[in-house]
């Protein structure tokens, strides 16, 4: 499995006498405010790019440790990169979901009645388990089944999407074909694209190739996307309320290359390194629910001959585990 490129968040406080700007970065600027639709008075702009510069600094001395092999995960820029992790943490603030585009509105989560257990895939939901082969396109696999549960939703059609579509055309959006990619960064593909094609249009090949993505295939569209706070009760409202939700996780270890069955276990697993993308489609226990022995039931892209048939079951309530909840989030049609 090829490890998953992850957006990494720097963000240094800075003093209320923002410093004179860096006038070299003055085009890089400038194309990210356009590529993320920014727009500040003058006062607001001169606070935010002193933010934005810290960030940059920040993401060149951590690649620069990666050159060296100081580090193991890589960090790019995103639209979060004028923001200051106090910002951050309060826009994701437990009890709420965040629009990740079209500004800072903040969606209240409400209070669903949690079902004892759920799985989206006897509700049509969730198409069959595909297998990624060598190309390490997990982020697209994850991405393409959140909208197709959403498309199920919405039309009633369960119509598996083109994962060969996102590994060909969204390289300018920052994912890396069959080397890895944001989650978020496919989503923001498929808005601004306006579409994405089916399966039977444009099939996976497991390798890159030229974009061939033709508007009058497209068979949904994306209005937005949504991320979930980094809590399971977050988690678990959401899956309920909306559907099947796109999650990262750390699956590094040997243990989760050979899982055959049962909750999965492994002392190593980090709530905070998230390297793989998957589905989470649903929630149960095993034995008696009083024993804890609860789990979440997440779709991998290793085929069916993985897992329990292309499946594993993480721990649930439980710290987070192999962080679950770090990294999550599904879109709006």
């Amino acid at each position: 499995m090829t490890p998953t490129v992850f957006l990494v968040i720097l963000c240094l406080g800075v003093a209320s006498g923002a410093p004179k700007p860096d006038y070299s970065l003055d085009a890089e600027w400038e194309e990210w405010k356009r590529s993320n639709e920014k727009t500040y008075t003058q006062e607001e702009e001169r606070q935010k790019r002193a933010v934005w510069e810290e960030n940059v600094k920040m993401i060149k001395l951590h690649s620069e440790g990666n050159g060296l092999g100081m580090n193991n995960f890589t960090v790019e820029m995103n639209e979060f990169g004028d923001m200051t992790g106090e910002e951050m943490r309060k826009m994701m603030m437990e009890g709420s979901v965040v629009t990740l585009k079209n500004g800072k509105h903040i969606q209240k989560r409400g209070d669903p009645k949690i079902p004892k257990t759920l799985d989206w895939r006897t509700q049509g939901y969730v198409t069959p388990v595909r297998r990624q082969g060598g190309c390490g396109a997990c982020w697209a696999f994850a991405v393409a089944g959140s909208i197709e549960g959403q498309l199920f939703k919405k039309t009633g059609k369960l119509i598996p999407l083109s994962v060969q579509n996102l590994i060909d055309c969204s390289r300018s959006f920052g994912t890396n074909g069959c080397k890895g990619g944001m989650m978020y960064n496919a989503f923001q593909y498929v808005k601004n694209n306006g579409g994405l094609e089916a399966e039977a249009t444009y099939p996976y090949e497991a390798k890159v190739r030229r974009c061939r993505y033709r508007p009058e295939r497209s068979v949904v569209k994306v209005t937005r996307f949504l991320v979930v706070p980094r809590n399971e009760e977050a988690l678990m409202n959401a899956l309920v309320t909306h559907g099947p939700i796109a999650i990262g996780i750390d699956a590094r270890h040997e243990s989760f290359t050979k899982y055959t069955g049962g909750i999965y276990h492994e002392p190593n697993c980090r709530p905070d390194s998230p390297n793989h993308s998957a589905l989470l489609v649903g929630f149960g226990y095993e034995g008696r629910e009083s024993e804890g022995r609860k789990y979440w039931l997440v779709k991998n892209s290793h085929g069916e001959n993985w897992g329990e048939k292309g499946y594993i079951k993480i721990p649930r309530d439980q710290n987070n585990y192999c962080g679950i909840a770090s990294y999550a989030m599904y879109p709006i049609l």
